[in-house]
């Protein structure tokens, strides 16, 4: 069976993830410290937090929007085609999702959805780059520009990377076009801590406060033995270890040959699956590069086609499904026409650095055959 996904683990991984745990030095460090120097060389932008998880990350930006606000009608907009980490870190911060459509094209928030979406209410927006395709930021600032001048603020725009490690969006990498990024190192992603994340910030203050607030509020630079610190703002533990981090710095080097790769086996289907009976690819613009987390497609009779490629040992799946429709935010429902066009259509081909020029060639036949 073809993989649909796959650990990418570099050969020093292990040796360095071992030298951590015999310092006796295992929380969070020297390790953590030069990852977060590491991730903000390769991303363009200083600001790192590095967090236990993509989820943790989410849950303090989301925090960070939400403070000074006492009232309870706070909104966050915010896409349902996404895993459901996403939206669920809005609920643990007792704010309400409002649903924002997804384009059926590129299957990222429908933006015109967004722009009649926005209100006084509107505490944060949160944009996933879905399979690593990005969003239009500029596109996106605009509307924000015009939200500022209507309602007299600029909401906190959150961008969720988690599929999205070497994306670009007009050259420049994500996390240095002015939101607050979070990023995944979970376990199968391009880069992986074995699990981990990041928020990259939009500024200094936003810096400080994140790597305050992910570990109680408390100052880790301040020495606590001899001076305790005062605690301005209550925070989490939501903090990365040195063995987290002592794995990403080993796969941090390998991590660009890993999207390469992801990106070649993108262009190959791109190019061989194009006029496909039954099968529609997603639309990318020339101005951005996606990472291609996954390769997403939307298929007639998806039921019929996991069925001709399980019976070719192809793994596929639609991976995420839609969050609206899950009993515990019902309460949120919203038409939203664009995702219902695709939801049932959605299925994605094993694309990553693990696949083979023949096992591509296999699918790419597999596929021509129909199903």
């Amino acid at each position: 069976m073809i993989p649909l996904f796959k650990v990418a683990m570099s050969e020093s991984a292990p040796g360095a993830v071992a030298e951590v745990v015999g310092s006796g030095q295992i929380g969070q460090g020297a390790k953590v410290a030069a990852f977060e120097q590491a991730l903000g060389d390769r991303i363009g932008n200083p600001r790192v937090a590095t967090v236990n998880s993509a989820t943790s990350g989410l849950h303090l930006a989301l925090h960070m929007a939400a403070t000074g606000h006492d009232d309870d009608e706070g909104e966050v907009l915010s896409t349902p085609l996404t895993m459901e980490a996403t939206n669920w870190a809005i609920l643990a911060n007792r704010l309400h999702i409002r649903w924002v459509d997804i384009d059926p094209a590129t299957l990222n928030v429908d933006l015109d959805d967004l722009a009649r979406k926005i209100s006084p209410r509107t505490r944060a927006i949160i944009v996933v780059h879905f399979a690593g395709y990005p969003v239009d930021l500029q596109r996106l600032s605009a509307i924000l520009d015009d939200a500022e001048a209507a309602f007299g603020f600029r909401p906190m725009v959150i961008e969720d990377c988690a599929h999205a490690w070497g994306a670009t969006y007009q050259g420049r990498r994500l996390g240095t076009h002015g939101n607050t990024a979070v990023f995944s190192f979970q376990a199968i992603k391009h880069l992986t801590c074995g699990d981990g994340g990041a928020l990259v910030l939009p500024d200094d203050a936003a810096h400080e406060r994140a790597t305050l607030l992910r570990w109680f509020g408390i100052s880790r630079s301040a020495d606590r033995l001899r001076n305790p610190p005062d605690v301005a703002e209550w925070g989490y533990k939501f903090h990365m270890t040195d063995i987290n981090a002592a794995m990403g710095l080993a796969n941090m080097a390998w991590a660009e040959e890993v999207v390469a790769r992801h990106q070649a086996n993108a262009a190959y289907y791109d190019r061989e699956l194009a006029g496909v009976p039954g099968l529609e690819p997603t639309e990318r613009a020339q101005d951005r590069q996606s990472s291609f987390w996954i390769y997403p497609i939307k298929v007639e009779d998806r039921a019929g086609f996991m069925k001709r490629m399980d019976e070719a040992q192809i793994m596929v799946s639609n991976v995420h499904e839609r969050n609206d429709t899950h009993t515990c935010v019902r309460r949120y429902a919203a038409l939203l026409p664009g995702l219902d066009r695709v939801a049932r259509r959605i299925v994605c081909l094993p694309v990553g650095w693990w696949v083979t020029e023949e096992q591509r060639a296999h699918i790419v036949e597999t596929v021509r055959r129909g199903w």
